[in-house]
Formats: C-alpha cells, structure tokens, sequence
C-alpha cells in the first residue's frame, strides 16, 4: 500500500476512534451503558454495541472493499476474504468500563494487509492518550513519537502482569526480582501501547489472545522500537481461519525479549494456527520438568475442578455453572499431573485456580450409606 494511502487510512481510523471513545465515555459518565454477561466472566456492555455499530458504519462505508473483524460482530470468514481488513475492539477492558474510578480501557483499530498490521489507532479517552502507528512510519502518543525503553534484562524490570503469575507454584524457578506494574491494565491492547511509550519494560499473557487484542498493539511496539510475538518467538500472522494467537509477548529489547522467552518456553499452548488444537504439555527444560510430584500411590477418585474465585484468600467460586472440570483420577500423582497443566494455563488469572479434590467418603441417596474410597 502506498504511503499516501496508509496515511489517509491512518486519519480515518484516528477519527473514527475519537468520536467512538467520546461515545463511551460520554455513556459512561452519563450511566448509560447497561452490562451483560456474553458467557461467565466475558462482560459486555450497551456501550460495546453502539461504538461497534459507529465504526463499523463508518470504516465500511469509507473502504468498502476492505474485510472486517471485531470483537462484538459475528465473525463471518466471507467478511475476511480481503487483502486488507480492519480488525476492532470498540471496548478494550470492558471490565474497567464497567468499573466507575478505572480508566484502563480503549477503542482499538487495526489495519491489516495479508496478516501484518500496517496502521493502528488506540484510544484511551479517560486516559487523554492518543496512540497511533503506521508500517514504517512509527508510533505516537498524542502526536510525540514513542520510543520503547532501553532495559536489557528481567531482574530490575517493570513488567505488567498479575503478582500472583510470577508467584505461581506451577513455575519450576522463582522470577527474578521485577516491579509489577501497579495498577495493572485491564486493556491488553493498553499493555502493549505502555511498553511502547516506554512507561513498562514487557507484558506477557501465557493464554490465547484473539487478533482484535493484539494486532493494534504489537505494531505500536514494534514501530517503537521493540519486540512483540508469541512467548515462543512466533512472529504474529493475523486474519487466519482461526483469528487469534497462543500467547503475547511484548519487550523493549531484543536481549530482554530472549531472557523473557527462555523463561516461558517450556509452557506449551494450544496454537490456533494448527487444524487441531491439543492440551497444553509440559517438557522437560534443562533437566527440570514440570510434571515432577509425588511418588504414585494408589488413591481411587482424585478429581481436578477449577473456576474463578470470589477471594483468592477463600475457596469460594464465582459461578458454580462455569466449574471446569479437568478429569477424575486413580492416583495422587496422575491428578497432580493434570492439576500442573491446567494450573499454568491460568498463571496470569489471579482468580482462577484449579485444586485436587480427594472423595474419602461417597454418599448414597437412596440408601443414606457411606462408601469409603
């Protein structure tokens, strides 16, 4: 795409994001934007849709040749049959939306051409940051050119994750010393863009990420200077049949980027590239092993449940209907195993842990006897 083109593409989507954000906000202030639950733990709000709605409107109207995907249309693979494609979060962080003192959310636009985000353009309204980035052409906060920072390693550096995903007992090594970025964005794409601007060293989430979480940030981070893949080092390819990718990685430098991913790439996930997506595996890594646990002892019925958490001081779930349930197993160590796996898929979700629950009695209802297991 000619320069002159990105950049009257770059000036639509910075319109279109301004008035969408003074949309929400406006709802917002004005309490005007009701909230719903899409499914457990995935809220959506009245202000989603209108702002959905908005730039939609506007963007198809412009480029009508162009594909599209957002996070609040239904995705149609006949709507991505195009060389280039806006990719959209109306409402990045709806959870902080939702919250009446939390700014961390943004309207988010992508402009992708065969995978590879050319133009990007953040909204962060309560925040009064303005990001914007084209292929070649930089990134800008609020028209001041971003630069990442220049910190080279983990110990020292300022990371944006959850406290307890550096302290998580799935982890075969402490972290080394890191300030925790305090309050943690709730926005993804709001993740990426500080890494950007320089404000944090690196971000990273070890569970899957849809394209309209990632392709507007990323390419506001690599156009400041950094690096921005998969925890394994995969270079980021959006618009697949199967839009979203495995993990997110974000880093100001190349040296810090490697010690981040050699920390994190013994965590198998599931990649949506792949026909087949298969459960997380946990590999041996310089002669440790995830899977280490107690000596076999045979137990009948261990089970393995999880679910988010109302207090994570407390075993009391949020939503009992959303439990997921791992597997029933014969022994101690094979529901150890399971637990490790499912545990470190969640190591950056405060709320959601996974436990064993051992039966030592089950109860017959029809009968009222006690069989001990």
């Amino acid at each position: 795409m000619p320069e002159a083109d990105r950049s009257i593409d770059l000036a639509l989507m910075r319109g279109a994001a301004k008035f969408a954000g003074d949309l929400a906000l406006d709802m917002k202030q004005k309490g005007q934007a009701k909230h719903w639950h899409k499914s457990p733990g995935n809220p959506i709000t009245e202000a989603d849709l209108a702002v959905n709605q908005y730039i939609a409107k506007t963007l198809r109207q412009a480029r009508p040749e162009y594909g599209w995907l957002s996070e609040e249309t239904s995705d149609q693979l006949s709507d991505r049959q195009a060389e280039r494609i806006w990719v959209v979060d109306p409402i990045d962080g709806t959870r902080a939306y939702i919250r009446p003192n939390d700014p961390y959310w943004c309207v988010a636009i992508a402009l992708v051409e065969n995978g590879v985000p050319i133009a990007a353009a953040v909204n962060a309204p309560e925040l009064d940051m303005m990001f914007e980035a084209t292929l070649g052409g930089g990134a800008f906060l609020n028209g001041e050119k971003l630069s990442v920072s220049p910190c080279c390693e983990m110990s020292g550096c300022n990371i944006i994750t959850t406290p307890e995903m550096l302290t998580h007992p799935a982890w075969p090594e402490p972290w080394p010393d890191m300030t925790v970025a305090e309050p943690k964005p709730n926005a993804t794409i709001l993740r990426f863009a500080f890494v950007a601007a320089g404000m944090h060293d690196t971000t990273i989430t070890l569970t899957r990420k849809s394209d309209w979480d990632v392709a507007a940030g990323a390419l506001l981070v690599t156009e400041a200077g950094g690096l921005a893949t998969t925890h394994l080092g995969e270079k980021f390819v959006f618009n697949r049949t199967d839009p979203a990718q495995r993990s997110i990685l974000a880093s100001s430098t190349p040296e810090l980027h490697a010690e981040m991913m050699q920390k994190t790439d013994f965590v198998e996930l599931p990649n949506p590239a792949d026909s087949g997506e298969t459960a997380l595996n946990q590999k041996s890594k310089g002669g440790r092993t995830m899977s280490d646990a107690p000596n076999e002892t045979e137990q009948l019925l261990h089970i393995v449940i999880g679910g988010e958490l109302k207090d994570v001081t407390d075993v009391v779930f949020e939503d009992l209907s959303a439990i997921d349930f791992v597997g029933a197993y014969p022994s101690y160590a094979a529901a150890y195993k399971a637990w490790k796996s499912a545990a470190q898929r969640t190591v950056d979700n405060a709320e959601m842990r996974y436990f064993i629950l051992h039966a030592h009695k089950l109860l017959d209802p029809e009968t009222g006897s006690h069989h001990h297991v």
